[in-house]
């Protein structure tokens, strides 16, 4: 096991500055009868989908102040698509991030992803208590030395 010592930032100041963009995904499942409400903007707390969309956004650009070891990067845009998924009762949430920088956004856009999830989860957890968050991942990055990578 390391020692506190062996905690380090990478450093990157020999890496080029190149055009990245990483894109996440993940779901929250719930009863259709929180789904309905969900999609109707009829939940106790508001416009859960609106409020999740911009959350996801704040939570990129604040992914350096959540997680220890990330580099604060020049966020250029980032994008959040929230759709319901009525056939399987989830909702489906999708974050490109994109910058200029010597590290990728990948940690940003997962924690879009996450951050957005837990905030529709806080705004339906009055009506429904077995909502599960489920597959949150990467699915594609590109830019720096491995280029584009699909891991879907």
């Amino acid at each position: 096991m390391g020692s506190p010592s062996d905690i380090r930032m990478i450093d990157v100041t020999k890496k080029p500055v190149t055009r990245r963009q990483a894109i996440a995904k993940g779901r929250l499942v719930m009863q259709a009868s929180t789904l309905s409400l969900l999609k109707e903007g009829n939940l106790p707390k508001g416009d859960a989908l609106a409020t999740a969309r911009l959350a996801g956004i704040m939570a990129a650009k604040e992914t350096h102040r959540l997680i220890p070891l990330c580099h604060p990067l020049l966020i250029d845009d980032v994008d959040m698509e929230i759709s319901v998924d009525k056939k399987s009762s989830a909702v489906e949430i999708t974050a490109t991030v994109k910058g200029s920088g010597k590290t990728g956004f990948e940690m940003e856009a997962l924690t879009a992803v996450a951050i957005s999830a837990l905030t529709i989860y806080d705004m339906c957890k009055a009506v429904d208590s077995k909502m599960r968050l489920e597959n949150v991942r990467l699915v594609k990055k590109s830019g720096g030395k491995s280029g584009t990578v699909a891991l879907e």
